[in-house]
């Protein structure tokens, strides 16, 4: 079994903390506000420093990278390997890399694409980014937070990388689900009468990813079932909707535009899949 320390016990760090406990690592956590671990399988350190100490194995999860530099004690953790799943952009995983590296410290850099209450289950997504030996030498450890974990390579910012592109997708979609509620209540369409419709419309984005990272992929993007000049139109047309009825048009605004561009580039009688690659 292997030691483990987490530091941070905010909803996702107790249950990081409880996920070890159970499967047998023993488990040391730290949190700023003392008193929360009390209740836990787990031995609860007095300061930040003597918790990174009773561990091989350090996770830190916290509310960011800046606050996660703020409780890590270099000199204790040199030898030692830290799992930041603080979460926050690649660019700030790899210069915290940069600075485990100076201090000799073995660095992961992470991502929970799961909620707390997932955690230690098969629905709990987890990416992990760093050296591989070093996430070799912990993976049966790791394995207690959730076995549906995908190492994404040495490149420390890159489980970041993916983290920023699907939270991406997430919240554009969300957006676009809460505006279509809007527009259809401004239309005196009720929520309820329209749901089911919107997610029969939804239905078709898987295939619709494959289709486009196919595209993507071959540097080819036919317009056969619609080209940009074609939906350039069409967005002219649900935009005129949305201003008249005196809602933001930010968004699919912002789309619009993005079309335009691209015909004005010449790509006009390609298909959308072409914004993915202009």
């Amino acid at each position: 079994m292997t030691s483990v320390t987490v530091l941070g016990l905010g909803p996702m760090g107790r249950a990081l903390a409880t996920a070890f406990a159970a499967a047998h690592h023993p488990t040391t956590v730290w949190n700023r506000t003392p008193g929360k671990g009390n209740d836990l399988d787990a031995t609860v350190a007095d300061t930040a420093a003597e918790a990174i100490a009773a561990g091989s194995l350090v996770i830190v999860c916290v509310l960011d990278y800046r606050v996660a530099r703020s409780v890590l004690d270099a000199d204790v953790l040199r030898g030692r390997t830290l799992v930041n799943l603080s979460g926050g952009s690649p660019r700030q995983a790899r210069a915290m890399a940069a600075w485990a590296e100076e201090h000799g410290i073995d660095y992961i850099d992470g991502v929970i694409m799961a909620t707390p209450a997932a955690i230690g289950g098969p629905e709990a997504a987890l990416f992990y980014s760093g050296p591989g030996d070093a996430y070799e030498t912990h993976r049966s450890a790791l394995a207690a937070l959730g076995e549906n974990a995908h190492y994404l390579g040495e490149d420390h910012g890159r489980a970041a990388a993916f983290d920023a592109a699907l939270q991406d997708l997430f919240w554009t979609a969300m957006s676009g689900v809460t505006h279509t509620f809007r527009l259809a209540a401004a239309e005196n369409i009720g929520a309820a009468d329209i749901a089911g419709h919107a997610k029969a419309m939804l239905g078709f984005l898987p295939d619709m990813i494959d289709q486009v990272a196919g595209e993507v992929a071959a540097g080819h993007f036919p317009g056969d079932a619609a080209t940009l000049t074609s939906v350039a139109a069409t967005l002219d047309h649900i935009l005129s909707t949305i201003r008249a009825n005196g809602l933001d048009n930010g968004v699919l605004g912002a789309v619009l535009a993005e079309v335009r561009r691209a015909i004005e580039a010449g790509h006009g009688s390609e298909g959308f899949g072409r914004l993915a690659a202009l």
